[in-house]
């Protein structure tokens, strides 16, 4: 009765339904070839424009990196009277990473549009959604490049920041599911480039998306549990890593065997965010601890009645619980590189 219990927590129906839905949508697009029909998945994957008109104290817009490769970002400026109680004239950055397995969704999904334009208006931050190109059409590392490229170019302000009071110099990598996955893999390899105005201070991982060979135990109690499943996960692990790679490639297992020493890269301070229903929760307690491990600053959160996803849904008590220990962590760092 408890495993029971806690497969099938107390969700608002609406949750649930949306949940099921979009469960039902992706195992439908999903091929047994590992493809997507995309065609298909448009029917499900509901999306929104961006609006100059503030929405909810949030306008959007839609910025091109580069036309060839349909790499671009949305972006979302505060406006509302909250932002004019700031002290500062300035707005920190989040580059946020969106999840769906590196599959599925888009910036201009609605559930992300949503969720983003909450971000930029209860944290008073300028928030970057980033259309990075999705597997299995582009294999690992195609979206850990389209990430740094899309830091390059917010790095010349000239290009998109006119009259925004963006500071760069206060900016965060975030992510949710997959996107966190990303966020990690970014920040490390952004290292590899010397930006001329951008600094990141921190990391914002929301139930990163890591794995590997070996079943955990969460894995193996929580089968079952909303929208995340063994067969689910590892299709998309195949469907993104490079071919002939399991799941101990470095994308996935970042502290595994095959995973690279970070101890001596500048890696900001990171927020990993857990649901107690999750089964990819072990995982992203081993990548917090993998950062301690190897000398960074890191902060856990769990939220022991939690599902993947939970941030999504306002109706639910951890998703403001989510926000305000964000703002905290985002307020944390701000202080500590002042």
């Amino acid at each position: 009765m408890s495993n029971k219990t806690k497969l099938s927590p107390k969700l608002p129906w609406n949750v649930r339904l949306f949940v099921s839905v979009m469960s039902f949508g992706t195992d439908m697009c999903r091929r047994s070839n590992f493809t997507v029909n995309r065609t298909l998945m448009n029917l499900f994957d509901l999306k929104s424009s961006a609006s100059n008109n503030p929405v909810n104290g949030v306008k959007s817009s839609d910025i091109v990196v580069d036309s060839s490769c349909d790499l671009w970002f949305r972006l979302y400026t505060p406006t509302g009277t909250g932002t004019e109680a700031r002290e500062s004239a300035t707005f920190p950055v989040i580059v946020f990473f969106h999840g769906g397995g590196f599959a599925f969704m888009a910036p201009n999904s609605k559930p992300y549009d949503d969720f983003c334009r909450r971000l930029a208006g209860e944290l008073t931050a300028i928030v970057i959604s980033v259309n990075y190109r999705l597997s299995p059409e582009h294999l690992c590392p195609t979206q850990y490049e389209d990430g740094v490229k899309v830091l390059k170019f917010i790095d010349d302000v000239n290009h998109w920041a006119e009259g925004l009071n963006a500071d760069l110099k206060h900016c965060f990598i975030a992510g949710d599911s997959a996107g966190g996955n990303l966020a990690h893999h970014v920040a490390v390899k952004a290292n590899e480039h010397k930006f001329r105005n951008l600094r990141v201070i921190g990391i914002i991982a929301i139930q990163p998306f890591f794995g590997g060979e070996e079943r955990t135990e969460a894995e193996i109690q929580l089968e079952g549990a909303p929208f995340i499943s063994r067969e689910r996960v590892d299709w998309l692990w195949k469907a993104f890593l490079p071919e002939a790679s399991d799941r101990d490639h470095p994308a996935a297992n970042v502290f595994g065997p095959n995973g690279k020493d970070i101890s001596g890269v500048e890696y900001p301070a990171t927020i990993v965010f857990v649901g107690g229903l999750d089964p990819l929760k072990d995982w992203q307690k081993r990548y917090y601890e993998g950062l301690k491990k190897s000398g960074k600053e890191a902060y856990l959160v769990e939220y022991p009645n939690a599902i993947h996803t939970f941030y999504a849904y306002p109706q639910l008590p951890e998703t403001s619980l989510f926000m305000k220990q964000t703002t905290d962590f985002i307020q944390k760092q701000l202080s500590s590189a002042t």
